[in-house]
């Protein structure tokens, strides 16, 4: 009696093989290094911390009555997730395309869809892993308290997301590692710096709120420590919808950049 061959039902369980397929690879990739992709990032921010927090915790205040070094953990816990999520995808395009395999994502029946769901999930991961790192060892350091918790958690996925996709857009349009380097030092970082990581932008003069207010990056620490404090220089809300906007801004540019095939096919 001859065996009956299992029958595959491609386009009902078959593509989402891909994607989680394509996904595992990407936690993987960070994961099997973690003592630099994520350890590095929570030491750099606990230096952060303990040097600002030994120069200007008993001479600052914020918002009238939190300390300086209080203040300073949620926007230092915002940074290291963000720099890191746009890393891991940027870092894992631009190996691949000059190792060349590259061509073994492009082959397989995967949609652009679920290419840029992957990378932008397992962005999101590693910004949430090494945000959870530099949180849990600041708090030997402070007293946090979560006054909104779903304030905390929607801004951190929502921004992850956000430089997850830029990381795919830099990752797609560099050809080398100069280029990289170059949209990370000339536009993530300095974006990120002046977004009021280690400042409320109320002490700054006018001219420079009122820049501080083009700045996605600000709408997007500003929201996050709302979260923690109840507090914030700008309406929640309105950081949401910034944040909100921009995601879905970048997510159209992404998958328009995909769909064409821009610089990843001949």
């Amino acid at each position: 009696m001859s065996e009956r061959v299992p029958r595959i039902e491609v386009g009902a369980e078959a593509p989402w093989v891909g994607f989680r397929t394509l996904l595992y690879k990407e936690v993987l990739r960070f994961w099997k290094v973690s003592f630099q992709t994520v350890m590095a990032p929570v030491l750099n921010a606990v230096l952060f911390l303990l040097i600002f927090s030994h120069v200007l915790d008993r001479h600052v205040t914020v918002y009238g009555d939190i300390a300086y070094t209080t203040f300073l953990v949620p926007g230092l816990v915002m940074m290291s997730l963000l720099q890191n999520a746009f890393a891991n995808s940027s870092s894992s395009l631009i190996q691949s395309k000059i190792t060349g395999n590259i061509i073994f994502v492009l082959l397989p029946p995967l949609s652009y869809r679920e290419f840029y769901a992957a990378y932008v999930i397992a962005s999101v991961l590693r910004g949430l892993f090494v945000g959870l790192g530099v949180l849990l060892v600041s708090i030997p350091f402070v007293e946090l308290q979560l006054a909104y918790p779903l304030w905390v958690l929607s801004f951190a996925v929502m921004g992850g997301a956000i430089l997850g996709s830029l990381g795919v857009i830099a990752g797609i349009w560099a050809d080398k590692f100069d280029q990289l380097a170059a949209f990370q030092n000339f536009l993530i970082m300095p974006l990120t710096m002046l977004s009021g990581v280690f400042y409320s932008i109320h002490g700054l003069p006018q001219l420079w709120q009122d820049v501080s207010h083009v700045n996605p990056f600000f709408f997007m620490i500003d929201g996050f420590r709302y979260g923690f404090f109840g507090q914030s220089d700008v309406s929640p809300w309105l950081s949401l919808g910034v944040v909100g906007g921009c995601f879905v801004v970048l997510a159209a540019i992404t998958l328009a950049m995909l769909a064409k095939g821009y610089k990843l096919r001949a």
